[in-house]
């Protein structure tokens, strides 16, 4: 069995015996000018480092490079990339005299986020001030980037895991836009204990309680975990388990598998019969999760410290193995 993932002239190849992949290189490379780099180490800007307990991924260098362009590079690290007592609006202070350097960090704090979804959310509050960023925008972005000076290192650890089932989490900050009160939804998707999909993203539409709003987000993971179920298929890993969806939610919860149609969810009935329908053939099981321990938190709101710092282990994003330190 072989895997090849190639991005313009970039490939990954991984195969299941040595003699297929020199077969597979010697094909392409009578076809194609091509050289073989070894051991998979960097690709698109993401080290790669082995270590006994299986890989590690991480953009140190890259996120180096983004804090030298900010001019920030003796700044003082922060311990948290957002401010918990305030949400971002479009008047936040008065118009920033360099929007171009604004889209430029923003940009590429987004590509960033490949391994570090611990920022996820608040480069995702940043976004949304592309188009007339303002100084307190500014601000915002100098803090996600002080916490990147003090986490420079950090990256996402893939470790060996059985492929038998996937775990979801999700979340919905109900009217947390100060400008629309649309909602804020993420969710986690792990691949047995490792972090696989990750998202953070205003809602479309306005939503009418809360119970709305996280059933939204619930839509949302079951349609990703959906995708996900249909790739490994593909890929010969069909996973014989359902989807385990955890949500904080217990309105939305009861609604997944109720068949009763109320009045007041009739303006959410495409999601609830979309949820229902995965729910009823056993590809989706929607579990209650307190909200301490709703690791999709992280991705729609700023958290305090101490919780932040949980779900960010829980995220399985940290430092890396001491015998790549520094690396």
């Amino acid at each position: 069995m072989a895997y090849i993932l190639l991005y313009v002239d970039d490939i990954i190849l991984i195969t299941s015996t040595q003699d297929l992949r020199r077969q597979i290189m010697s094909l392409l490379a009578s076809e194609f000018a091509m050289k073989d780099l070894g051991p998979l180490s960097y690709f698109l800007g993401i080290a790669v480092h082995r270590h006994p307990h299986g890989l590690f991924l991480s953009q140190s260098t890259y996120a180096s490079e983004i804090i030298e362009r900010a001019g920030m590079a003796s700044c003082k690290p922060s311990a948290a990339p957002v401010d918990t007592k305030q949400k971002l609006s479009t008047s936040s202070g008065t118009p920033y005299e360099n929007p171009t350097l604004y889209r430029s960090l923003a940009g590429a704090l987004q590509y960033l986020t490949f391994t570090r979804p611990d920022i996820f959310y608040d480069v995702q509050q940043v976004f949304l001030h592309m188009h007339a960023p303002c100084t307190d925008h500014m601000l915002a972005l100098k803090c996600i980037l002080r916490y990147v000076q003090g986490t420079i290192h950090f990256g996402l650890s893939l470790t060996p895991s059985p492929i038998q089932k996937l775990i979801s989490y999700t979340d919905a900050d109900w009217g947390g836009c100060p400008d629309t009160r649309r909602s804020t939804s993420g969710y986690c998707v792990f691949l047995g204990d490792n972090l696989i999909s990750w998202s953070s993203k205003r809602q479309p539409t306005l939503s009418r309680s809360n119970a709305e709003a996280e059933y939204r987000g619930v839509a949302n993971v079951v349609s990703e975990s959906c995708w996900l179920r249909n790739l490994l298929l593909e890929l010969h890993f069909p996973l014989p388990r359902a989807t385990l969806l955890y949500c904080d939610n217990v309105s939305a919860i009861y609604l997944s598998g109720n068949p009763v149609q109320h009045q007041r969810t009739k303006h959410i009935e495409m999601d609830i019969h979309f949820v229902r329908e995965k729910v009823a053939r056993g590809q989706v099981r929607v579990l209650h999760v307190p909200s301490r321990y709703q690791i999709a938190d992280i991705f729609t709101k700023g958290l305090p410290r101490v919780l932040f710092d949980d779900f960010r282990t829980s995220l399985i994003v940290r430092d890396p193995p001491a015998s790549t330190a520094g690396v």
